[in-house]
């Protein structure tokens, strides 16, 4: 029996979409794979549709009508692993910036280690990011600095999105009442799952910016993430913030 699946966004990853899915399928433990697609132009969803005739009720697909934002996206793929039976699910990019080997090293801080939710941090040790100009290492290393002084959490990396979460941490957040859809919604994750005492672990990871395909970072997302933390931050303390 299989106890954990791995939820991967995809929006124009033809380039990168193969080789990701079959590198978590070659791992020692044994992993699901769901992919949660939002009607990429490049025709990514067809590429895993021919992958699945390989790894028949072991890869999934999930075709979403446009593009809606990562948070809707990982929202709809937890709700999808609450209605099976998986221990633990897992957040990854599919462009190889978060390492496919990781994941069991997330799985067994959860599985075997105290954590409730295991976090593959590039800040926890240092910095270690392979590929960024330093610019965007700043500008990331900043925002995580930020968040932690705002939210309290004891938190290196609080804006990583190679994560894995026991079930029970999904099932306790109320998915329905999460704002934010950019790249915030990684925070706001963190940040229900420290409100609510559950144990959450930095695992020290290598990210390497991707090699193919195109980012999907705007200004947008970024500030998102600077003026909404401070109104989350103050909602938690007025008691009309929505676990």
């Amino acid at each position: 029996m299989v106890d954990a699946v791995v939820i991967i966004p995809t929006y124009n990853e033809i380039e990168n979409v193969e080789r990701i899915v079959k590198n978590v399928f070659s791992l020692q433990r044994n992993f699901h794979i769901l992919i949660v697609d939002d009607n990429s132009p490049d025709k990514t969803a067809d590429k895993v549709k021919e992958l699945q005739l390989e790894y028949k009720d072991a890869l999934f697909l999930m075709e979403r009508e446009g593009k809606s934002g990562l948070g809707t996206a990982y929202i709809a793929g937890f709700k999808w692993a609450l209605e099976r039976p998986y221990t633990y699910v897992f957040e990854m990019d599919a462009d190889f910036s978060h390492n496919p080997n990781d994941l069991i090293r997330l799985y067994n801080a959860c599985a075997k280690g105290p954590a409730d939710v295991a976090i593959g941090s590039r800040y926890v040790t240092g910095v270690n990011v392979v590929n960024w100009p330093m610019t965007r290492v700043l500008l990331s290393w900043g925002a995580s600095k930020y968040v932690r002084f705002i939210t309290g959490m004891d938190i290196h990396d609080t804006t990583a999105g190679f994560i894995c979460y026991k079930r029970e941490v999904l099932e306790k957040i109320n998915l329905n009442k999460i704002k934010f859809v950019g790249y915030a919604f990684q925070i706001e994750m963190k940040f229900k799952a420290y409100l609510l005492k559950f144990k959450i672990k930095e695992i020290p990871v290598i990210f390497t910016d991707r090699t193919r395909g195109t980012s999907k970072m705007s200004k947008g997302i970024i500030s998102e993430a600077v003026f909404g933390v401070v109104k989350m931050k103050i909602n938690s303390l007025f008691n009309s913030y929505e676990i």
